[in-house]
């Protein structure tokens, strides 16, 4: 049953993965589709690609956290998979009525839900939760003032500019800083779902009371247990190969209604701001990467966005939007995790 287990959550947490493309992969070729540089399909083979790079530049800083929100040696696989059923009822709700809400931090809420359903606060890192909680205010702060610093600089570089010339350059450099988004993208919202998988192999072995030396190849999460609590050292090929698949796959198939939203609803995007948005969201998800943040990307580069339409004037950009985008990412951790709460104890009665 426990073997049976762990591949169903291996299977949802793929799904949870494939959703995020609806959802939050969009976020990194919204200003590059909506300024018309890509077509959404050559968008989408881009952000893929240096999503996917981004496995061999980056180690497995937000994995490791993610695996930490709660004490891997004291629950069990009926809590990840309610967690990821959480998180992937919350993401296609939000998908439906096009809100860019947070896949990573529904899913670290669903996680952390089903484990104090499982065994009360003990069992969750709350300091974990909390420098996570935090960022979801700080890092579209951070995005926003990035964004209108960089662009102010961009413009006072380039008042004296030909104007068609200096939009045909700007076209150019988007690809440069949608790539640069792309890989911070990687490097942060892929890993989120390799670490909830790599805490279901380890929890898997625990229950089964085995040996990573004693299992083949694709169970080989190699993990040491500092102070009680796991630190993931590596993780097999198929984990990332699996997980940017997925993710690449959702964009493809339905992350549009997210892209108008970031694109066109919070402000006009034109391409000099778009390099702007991007670099700023680049380099706040680069910083929070070192310091084993798992961040939003949706509120990082939302942040950005109002930050060049603030550098325009404040009535550039659409606060009923963006108000409402903010509820959204308040209500997604408290959300996903009574929601999972419930679904645990659901599925407790029958596994």
């Amino acid at each position: 049953m426990g073997f049976t287990l762990l591949i169903i959550v291996i299977i949802l947490a793929l799904l949870f993965d494939y959703i995020n493309g609806f959802h939050d992969a969009a976020n990194s070729i919204a200003t590059v589709v909506s300024t018309k540089v890509l077509t959404p399909f050559q968008a989408v083979v881009w952000a893929a690609f240096f999503n996917f790079l981004a496995y061999f530049l980056f180690n497995l800083n937000i994995a490791d956290t993610v695996a930490k929100t709660a004490d891997t040696m004291n629950i069990n696989l009926v809590v990840i998979l309610a967690g990821v059923v959480a998180a992937i009822c919350w993401n296609l709700f939000t998908w439906w009525f096009g809100i860019p809400s947070s896949s990573s931090h529904t899913l670290i809420g669903g996680f952390a839900g089903a484990a104090v359903a499982h065994g009360g606060l003990d069992v969750i890192n709350l300091g974990v939760i909390g420098k996570i909680a935090a960022f979801i205010v700080l890092a579209p702060i951070i995005g926003m003032i990035m964004a209108y610093t960089i662009t102010v600089i961009i413009i006072n570089i380039c008042r004296y500019a030909n104007p068609s010339r200096a939009e045909w350059w700007f076209k150019k450099l988007q690809l440069a800083s949608s790539a640069l988004f792309s890989l911070g993208h990687g490097a942060n919202d892929a890993q989120k779902v390799m670490g909830i998988i790599a805490a279901a192999v380890i929890v898997y072995l625990k229950d089964e009371n085995l040996s990573v030396d004693t299992m083949s190849h694709w169970l080989h999460v190699g993990y040491t247990v500092i102070d009680g609590k796991v630190k993931i050292n590596h993780i097999p090929e198929w984990i990332p190969i699996a997980c940017y698949t997925a993710i690449a796959a959702g964009t493809m198939s339905g992350g549009w209604k997210i892209v108008k939203t970031m694109g066109t609803k919070i402000t006009k995007v034109t391409p000099l701001e778009g390099v702007a948005a991007e670099t700023a969201g680049a380099v706040t998800l680069f910083f929070t990467e070192y310091f084993k943040i798992p961040v939003s990307t949706t509120h990082t580069i939302t942040g950005a966005i109002i930050g060049v339409g603030l550098s325009k004037r404040v009535s550039a950009v659409r606060w009923g939007v963006t108000i409402s985008l903010m509820w959204a990412w308040v209500l997604t951790i408290p959300v996903s995790a009574a929601l999972a709460a419930l679904i645990y104890t659901i599925l407790s009665f029958f596994l």
